[in-house]
């Protein structure tokens, strides 16, 4: 439980040297998410992630946005909307399947 988070939280910081001038100051801690010899390669898989990242923010704003608006969640408008597709055709009946 917590516990455990509490203690692998603590490992972490005491048992890596993070002191001014060590790499782990700088957060390089040995191992890479994005790799690649090829920079350009590199420079793609950042931007990608930067432009992924910046779609979601919005994406999120958007929902905050709907909720302040609205009053109500996605779900809670998709429901009272009846927005769903072939609820009620023929093939998507439970729990037969048709």
């Amino acid at each position: 439980g917590w516990g455990q988070i509490i203690a692998y939280m603590a490992f972490c910081e005491v048992s890596s040297k993070q002191g001014p001038g060590t790499p782990g100051a700088a957060g390089d801690f040995g191992w890479k998410v994005l790799t690649s010899s090829n920079p350009a390669v590199v420079k793609s898989k950042l931007n990608s992630e930067l432009a992924n990242g910046r779609l979601a923010m919005i994406a999120i704003i958007g929902m905050f946005f709907q909720e302040g608006i609205t009053g109500d969640i996605w779900g809670g408008l998709a429901k009272s909307a009846k927005i769903f597709a072939f609820e009620n055709e023929l093939g998507v009946q439970q729990p037969v399947g048709f």
